[in-house]
């Protein structure tokens, strides 16, 4: 199991070890990221290999809104530290115990982003070419 610290992020604070962000304020409560949001939680490691293995588990816990029930607050909703901590820390284990299976999804995660960009800068293209076709057309 990877060892990691989960702090509230401090504004202007420098993490000299490995790090990412969780979002735990608003809908999108538990989103994982690389650069600090206003409102955030910090989860600091020792390795970058741990960073990205849990990166995946966050990021999988957000877009199956794992966190929604957890949420408080009634007009923005919020997510607690220690509810953060008290159901991050047992579900990232229990979604790493099989780790072979654990490296295929992260595999099959990074090929499908992979994909997906490729497919966003292909339609940049077709688009770009549509409207120089449609520039040239309307120029005559």
């Amino acid at each position: 199991m990877t060892n990691f610290i989960i702090k509230t992020h401090r504004k202007d604070t420098l993490y000299n070890k490995p790090h990412l962000f969780i979002l735990n304020k608003g809908m999108n409560s538990g989103k994982p990221q690389d650069e600090p949001f206003t409102n955030s939680f910090v989860i600091i490691f020792s390795e970058e290999k741990d960073r990205e293995d849990i990166f995946l588990v966050a990021y999988s816990l957000w877009k199956t809104k794992f966190w929604f029930p957890h949420l408080c607050g009634s007009v923005i909703p919020f997510l607690t530290l220690t509810d953060f901590k008290r159901e991050f820390n047992p579900q990232s284990s229990l979604m790493m115990v099989e780790h072979e299976q654990h490296l295929k999804n992260v595999e099959a995660l990074k090929l499908l982003e992979q994909k997906e960009k490729q497919r966003k800068e292909d339609i940049c293209l077709i688009n770009d070419i549509r409207n120089a076709i449609l520039y040239r057309y309307c120029r005559k």
